[in-house]
């Protein structure tokens, strides 16, 4: 009897945490489900680009099972696994989604279909990882409790969770004309300034603001030690992430450098929100 109801038990975790992933893809991909600049860049980008986004993004969402996952694992080939539910939970959602908005029409070839929901998957995987950590019940923590300790946050795993913020951000952004328009109606003043603010930024939703989540800072720490640890790595790691969306999304095709550097100073504010805001909810 004990050990059916423990199967039993097993059985509604694994469909509640199922459903948790499929409504973390949703909500995390639905404005982007809705951006038309994405159909089309589905449609046409090139196929390479795009493989070149999954296979980045998978050993991404396997370090990302590790620190917030559908559970905790002990193993690397459990994060392996979860990664891949996550990815075809993402998939079917993005499909289901997509059809459901006549974006994807029936009479549609494989390519098509394959183009504009690969594209999708990305951050629709991230949310479905994310969904225990944004979704869980206050029960959840005990439930767990056995499967593994929680470790302090290492130095890496900060800055890999910044970089998982700054790739969902600018994400959303990256694929939009909205965006090439604000970098090709700045002056190089107003690029130094963006600048400027999004260093600024970082530093205060971390530590200066002392939202929770943020880095602990000793009151005997000089100002310049967190910023010259985190923040402007973080930085780095924003505009790292920028010029990467810039390529997949062939955003740089044909640019001049001045015109590069204004596209990616430009997308590096929404990134680095996105990298500082990630180490406060994850």
């Amino acid at each position: 009897m004990s050990r059916a109801h423990h199967e039993i038990s097993g059985t509604r975790r694994a469909v509640r945490d199922l459903g948790r992933a499929a409504g973390g893809a949703l909500v995390f991909s639905l404005p982007m489900l809705m951006t038309m600049e994405l159909w089309w860049l589905g449609f046409y980008l090139d196929r390479l680009r795009l493989l070149v986004l999954v296979l980045t993004a998978l050993p991404l969402l396997v370090v990302l099972s590790r620190h917030v996952g559908f559970e905790r694992t002990r193993y690397w080939l459990d994060d392996v696994v979860d990664a891949l539910i996550a990815l075809g939970i993402s998939g079917l959602v993005c499909i289901l989604t997509l059809v459901l908005f006549g974006t994807i029409p029936v009479e549609a070839p494989l390519d098509e279909i394959i183009g504009k929901v690969v594209i999708q998957m990305v951050p629709a995987s991230i949310g479905a990882l994310l969904a225990k950590s944004q979704f869980k019940a206050e029960s959840d923590d005990d439930e767990y409790a056995d499967a593994a300790g929680d470790p302090e946050e290492s130095y890496g795993g900060e800055l890999f969770l910044m970089a998982v913020g700054a790739l969902f951000l600018g994400f959303n952004v990256a694929p939009t004309e909205e965006m090439m328009l604000i970098s090709y109606q700045m002056t190089e003043w107003h690029s130094l300034c963006l600048v400027v603010l999004s260093v600024g930024l970082m530093h205060g939703f971390v530590f200066a603001l002392g939202f929770a989540g943020g880095s602990h800072v000793s009151p005997k720490a000089p100002w310049w030690s967190p910023f010259l640890r985190l923040t402007l790595p973080g930085y780095v790691i924003a505009i790292s992430v920028s010029l990467y969306l810039l390529w997949v999304f062939a955003r740089l095709d044909g640019l001049h450098i001045d015109s590069i550097v204004m596209a990616t100073a430009v997308l590096a504010f929404p990134s680095a929100i996105g990298a500082a805001a990630a180490r406060l909810i994850l």
